[in-house]
């Protein structure tokens, strides 16, 4: 193996949000830094996230934030008290990204652009002397002695391998979610060999597939809906918001809300169901008396127009073949036990959930690098000297409204912070606390 090509302070993989911000704020506290990018263009995943238009971060306090966040968000306020959404929305300002907030404090930038945040973010690395390379396949990290030395890559032009060295390192290269984006696995597999605990990967953040599926009203989108989670029978937990189907099941905020719980409870084997409660302001007996006000004042309606009055079009002939209806029939006929499965299915439409989307359909990955191999006041490993870990590597993840950007800035930001600081101590790894 040829020789180190040169030293660096820092050496940070993976150019996503997280290693962005470590990179950039080691450089501005004076540190030489490299940071490697195995795609062709740095934040790639940023780039595409939230549609395109990018959730940046959520304006609520910090105590309010961290009920969003899982396992363990305590270990957060470091990282959070270190650089948190004003000093994320207040960077972006600076550079040239104006953003704006919307329903629920979600914060995007003012051009809807995922596209201008990552830009802006790449461009202020730059600013601060990192040295950005790209297509660099990381192999392996180098430690000796139980510290951190440097890193094995694959040099972009000759392919050829070659040793990097470095007086810190930080992994910053996202869990599993989106894989075409660069988001492999390759930090939790560097972190496993150097002997990091892997709590068990999940999908988190994503649409569910279930039986029934609607594939007829794929598309819709419902507003103000509660959705409630079962799990072996008992009632797990509810969301009230926004939901919508797809060819195989259910999507949107609260369905993705719920996801880490599902995808958890039905990778440990045991019978999962979701509850629909269409109409969550009205009560039972306020349906009913509807119903039969709407049956009064249209004595000559039909099943359809009455499902018309209370359902999205996409669903009216769904509902007619759940209740068995002929959807031409007069709608006064419509006797109390027909009523009442009408009543029924608005308030609680039953669908068991047979499954999930996978890698390439997941926001965010749950699980990672165990906290307890961490020291949350650094993002510094307890394993190895001089190591670092930042972002979707990290057993951290939160729920859909900003929050895993967050996270990703915002523990990008200390570790960048804390390799700096190391450094200009002299980089000595002190005691690795087991």
């Amino acid at each position: 193996m040829p020789g180190p090509l040169r030293t660096f302070d820092v050496a940070v993989i993976g150019a996503g949000p997280a290693g962005l911000l470590a990179a950039g704020r080691a450089a501005m506290l004076g540190a030489s830094v490299l940071l490697l990018e195995k795609m062709e263009k740095p934040a790639r995943k940023l780039r595409i996230t939230g549609k395109g238009r990018c959730n940046i971060t959520n304006m609520r306090p910090l105590e309010e934030q961290l009920k969003e966040i899982h396992p363990e968000p305590r270990f957060l306020r470091q990282a959070f008290g270190a650089f948190f959404n004003h000093d994320l929305i207040a960077l972006l300002a600076e550079n040239g990204v104006e953003t704006k907030a919307e329903r629920g404090d979600r914060v995007f930038p003012a051009s809807d652009r995922a596209w201008d945040v990552a830009e802006a973010l790449v461009a202020w690395a730059r600013r601060q002397g990192v040295e950005i390379v790209s297509r660099a396949r990381v192999d392996s990290l180098v430690i000796e002695h139980g510290v951190f030395t440097g890193i094995l890559v694959t040099r972009p032009a000759s392919g050829a391998g070659q040793r990097v060295a470095a007086r810190c390192g930080i992994v910053a290269t996202g869990g599993l979610s989106y894989p075409a984006t660069g988001s492999t696995g390759d930090g939790l597999r560097f972190a496993e060999a150097a002997g990091h605990r892997i709590e068990p990967l999940h999908p988190s953040l994503v649409a569910v597939h279930t039986a029934p599926a609607f594939a007829a009203a794929q598309g819709l989108d419902l507003r103000n809906v509660q959705l409630t989670l079962w799990v072996d029978g008992r009632k797990l937990a509810s969301e009230f918001g926004e939901a919508g189907f797809t060819d195989k099941g259910l999507d949107g905020p609260i369905v993705l809300k719920l996801s880490r719980r599902i995808v958890a409870c039905k990778a440990a084997g045991r019978k999962v169901e979701l509850t629909l409660d269409l109409k969550p302001a009205l009560e039972v007996q306020t349906l009913e008396a509807r119903l039969l006000r709407t049956c009064a004042e249209r004595p000559g309606g039909t099943c359809r127009d009455l499902l018309r009055s209370l359902l999205p079009p996409q669903l009216v002939e769904l509902f007619a073949a759940r209740l068995g209806l002929d959807p031409a029939g007069p709608a006064v006929k419509l006797a109390g036990p027909g009523r009442r499965k009408l009543i029924g299915l608005l308030k609680e439409l039953r669908f068991e959930v047979t499954g999930h989307g996978g890698w390439e359909e997941a926001i965010v990955t749950a699980g990672g690098v165990s906290l307890k191999d961490l020291d949350p006041r650094t993002m510094a490993s307890r394993k190895v000297g001089n190591l670092y870990f930042a972002g979707e590597t990290v057993d951290l993840d939160g729920n859909t409204g900003g929050y895993n950007l967050q996270i990703a800035c915002s523990t990008g930001w200390l570790a960048g912070e804390s390799a700096a600081r190391k450094v200009a101590m002299g980089g000595n790894p002190g005691a690795c606390q087991e």
